[in-house]
């Protein structure tokens, strides 16, 4: 199989991934009207959405190892489409919760693997960019989101956007035939049982980069929830319409791909630590200017900046995550660092929902953001390994 068409296989897993949880944010900005929801309601369920995530990144990251890239990817979009339909049937509050797990754990699973699977497929000099070409498809399933919830939502409700989303499932169907099979018969000779792998992963010549992951996935994932999941929901607490907050948000969106372009475009000239660094720095400052923002100007500049940074550094982490481990545990250690960064991405949703009801500032609250994000790139600049061009055996010690 050509290298472009695995990389639309897996990337419009991405795009459906993104849709969902992008679609998410803009739910929650109409569910807060329909069932008179409290902002610490709102902030649970993000916050759900990401255990599931968690749950799934960790527990679909080691069943990747074990029995292949494609079946494990195929299960995962199915479980978060199925779920994500059942949520347009819903009229409580906790029935939409419990299917937010399901479909999280779904998310979850889906984006370690896709990204192994691509990674693992493309010579060591490719392999960067096409990783993050990869992750440009979240971008689009954002944009797409944007538009559902923009020309959807006010129109026809928040229940026709959720089941837009369960049509990824249909895609299952044509993955079964497509996707190959020839790298898992060759996986299957080298297959570590679970607890190996997961001892494998925090074993010495390991450590510290799985240190570096952990921290740098906890802070992107922390920070990203909570700025974007509250978007349209900060934008109504600063004044804006419900229909003005999504037309904002849609423009703020289309920022997301010339972020990932750029770092596709020099993630292979320039290396992973440098540009992770370059781009987390760019995301801490543009949150702190738009929680600061007074002016629609202001407002609508430092957002699309906050788009295009924050998405480039999600291009570069997933390039960079699956190139710190050898064949037998890259999806497990892939896997094992989206699950601790998940953690972030429960903290965010529920600190901004609690934080909005003690009367916080927005711009105290995205100052937070900022410090997670300066943390995330001291880490990568003083410890994080620089793996450009290093074949996939090579990462073996």
């Amino acid at each position: 199989m050509s290298h472009r068409k695995l990389l639309w296989l897996a990337g419009l897993g991405f795009l459906f991934d993104s849709m969902d949880v992008g679609i998410l944010s803009f739910v929650l900005a109409a569910l807060k009207t329909d069932w008179h929801l409290s902002v610490q309601e709102i902030g649970w369920i993000g916050s759900v959405n990401s255990i599931g995530m968690a749950v799934g990144a960790f527990v679909f990251g080691l069943l990747a190892d074990r029995i292949g890239r494609k079946p494990v990817f195929m299960i995962t979009l199915l479980l978060f489409s199925v779920a994500s339909g059942l949520s347009a049937l819903t009229t409580t509050l906790w029935a939409f919760i419990c299917l937010r797990f399901i479909m999280g754990m779904g998310l979850g699973g889906e984006l370690p693997v896709a990204t192994t699977l691509v990674s693992e497929s493309v010579p060591a000099e490719k392999r960067g960019r096409m990783v993050v070409l990869l992750e440009s498809f979240w971008a689009v399933g954002w944009l797409v989101a944007a538009v559902i919830s923009y020309f959807v939502i006010p129109q026809y409700g928040w229940q026709i956007a959720m089941i837009i989303t369960a049509l990824p499932a249909f895609y299952v169907l044509y993955l079964r035939s497509q996707l190959p099979n020839e790298m898992e018969k060759k996986r299957r000779r080298n297959k570590l049982g679970v607890w190996e792998s997961i001892r494998k992963v925090w074993s010495p010549p390991y450590r510290k980069q799985t240190l570096v992951l952990w921290i740098l996935w906890f802070c992107v994932v922390f920070s990203y929830y909570g700025l974007f999941l509250w978007l349209p929901s900060v934008l109504v607490l600063k004044g804006f319409t419900l229909i003005k907050s999504f037309q904002y948000v849609l423009i703020m969106t289309l920022a997301q791909l010339p972020g990932y372009f750029t770092v596709a475009w020099l993630i292979e000239r320039l290396g992973r630590k440098p540009i992770l660094v370059i781009f987390l720095l760019g995301t801490a400052i543009s949150s702190y200017f738009f929680g600061n923002a007074d002016t629609m100007s202001t407002l609508l500049i430092s957002g699309v900046l906050l788009s295009y940074f924050h998405l480039g550094v999600w291009g570069a982490t997933y390039a960079y995550t699956p190139e710190q481990y050898p064949d037998e545990i890259k999806a497990t250690g892939a896997g094992m660092a989206s699950a601790f960064g998940r953690i972030g991405g429960i903290g965010g949703p529920l600190l901004i929902g609690y934080l909005v009801a003690t009367k916080m500032n927005v711009s105290s609250i995205f100052t937070i953001f900022s410090v997670a994000t300066i943390i995330a790139t001291l880490t990568v600049l003083v410890w994080g390994k620089e793996s450009k061009a290093i074949t996939v055996m090579e990462t073996k010690p």
